[in-house]
């Protein structure tokens, strides 16, 4: 069900808006993590309050970002596919954007165990709703 209101939407229009809402959970956890770290830190009024705001920007923006190479890698390849939705395209899509993530550090040892974590998460996760939706449609059948 989930792939028929999926087919016709563009892979730009899914991207944006896994982008919007992962990266607003990555303000929210930054939100929540930034003024502990700040106490670590040993700072207080404005400068907390400037650590905290930066927190919720930085941590907000990398999760949208990763969000973002993973949708589009794996919306593009389920279309390139012929509309084929598996774990090829999760198993890509997340090593695009674990690779992606980790490309700064300039460690290719980091770059692809970062890779291959972020890709067997992201198989694991789709494989978690395939068969969630796979019982919901036998249920229906019955």
């Amino acid at each position: 069900m989930e792939e028929e209101l999926l087919a016709g939407v563009p892979c730009s229009s899914r991207a944006v808006e896994s982008v919007l809402r992962v990266s607003t959970a990555g303000g929210l956890y930054g939100f929540c993590a930034g003024p502990r770290n700040a106490r670590k830190l040993g700072l207080s009024g404005v400068s907390q309050a400037s650590y905290v705001a930066k927190s919720i920007g930085r941590v907000g923006f990398q999760c949208g970002v990763v969000s973002g190479i993973f949708t589009m890698t794996n919306c593009g390849l389920q279309r390139y596919r012929g509309g084929k939705s598996d774990w090829v395209n999760a198993l890509v899509g997340g090593a695009v954007a674990g690779a992606a993530v980790a490309i700064r550090t300039r460690n290719w040892s980091h770059v692809l165990t970062t890779a291959g974590l972020v890709s067997i998460f992201s198989v694991l996760a789709n494989s978690t709703r395939t068969d969630h939706h796979l019982k919901q449609q036998q249920q229906q059948q019955h």
